[in-house]
């Protein structure tokens, strides 16, 4: 398929599972009702709550969580990326991971989050993510019958080599479901997507959290489809909703041949 409409979901998790899957399949539903054939969820869309409690939330893969996702796409005959849920590690702590699931309910790609949020500033703020997350391992492309897929999560943002990297595996459409937070979000969020989409002539799918979250801080919102020219295409607004954007496969051609800086890299 040369192009389609793409959704990206912002929404507001919260410590309550069931609410936030049930809230995640009815936006799922009205994008696929809107003609949607790939769409794409946040970062711990699934759960967020206390780190204390995230023990009792974590599942193997296949496991609930996953199974639920596949019957909702073979249910809409959707692409889904499921932007993040706790998965069982093989200790004490989980990974942040990210599935692509396919019309047939079939897991095409399985990405845990390389890049861990550890940060301490006295008297603000300290998480850090290592001490319950394991750092993942693997550079995601995945080809589909909507193109290349490139995987990451949130903080992956930050570090332009992983993208690079999926820009050398062919990744027409890279993902980034995130629950990037207020002060950096309103500073960079928009400029390192767009500076990803433009370095590597790709559509950036980014669907983010929005609103007070279960840690007491805000997350920014402003959910966004780029164009690999770098022009915002779609943005949420600040509420819970989904928007959506043409994916056309044959733009990233043209962008690509017309400025070919991918095929000019010198190693």
């Amino acid at each position: 398929m040369r192009s389609y409409l793409a959704a990206a979901v912002q929404m507001t998790a919260s410590s309550v599972k069931e609410e936030n899957l049930a809230k995640a399949e009815t936006f799922v539903r009205l994008a696929a009702e809107r003609g949607a054939t790939l769409i794409v969820l946040p970062e711990v869309f699934a759960w967020r709550g206390p780190r204390a409690e995230e023990p009792a939330q974590v599942e193997p893969i296949p496991g609930p969580t996953s199974e639920r996702l596949r019957d909702l796409t073979r249910r809409h005959q959707i692409y889904l990326l499921a932007g993040s849920f706790l998965e069982k590690g093989d200790d004490s702590r989980s990974y942040n991971t990210s599935l692509l699931l396919s019309p047939q309910g079939d897991i095409l790609a399985h990405y845990r989050k390389i890049h861990l949020f550890d940060v301490d500033i006295p008297g603000q703020v300290r998480v850090k993510e290592s001490d319950t997350k394991k750092p993942g391992e693997t550079v995601v492309a995945t080809t589909t019958p909507l193109g290349v897929f490139g995987l990451s999560v949130c903080y992956d943002l930050r570090f332009p080599e992983l993208y690079r990297q999926l820009a050398a595996k062919g990744a027409e459409v890279m993902f980034v479901p995130s629950a990037f937070t207020f002060p950096t979000g309103a500073a960079h969020w928009e400029p390192l997507l767009r500076a990803r989409a433009i370095e590597n002539q790709t559509y950036i799918i980014a669907p983010n959290q929005i609103g007070k979250n279960a840690h007491s801080y805000a997350d920014y919102g402003n959910s966004m489809i780029i164009d690999p020219w770098g022009k915002v295409i779609a943005r949420a607004p600040d509420k819970e909703c989904f928007i959506t954007a043409e994916i056309d496969r044959d733009y990233v051609e043209k962008v690509r041949r017309e400025l070919p800086c991918l095929a000019h890299r010198r190693l």
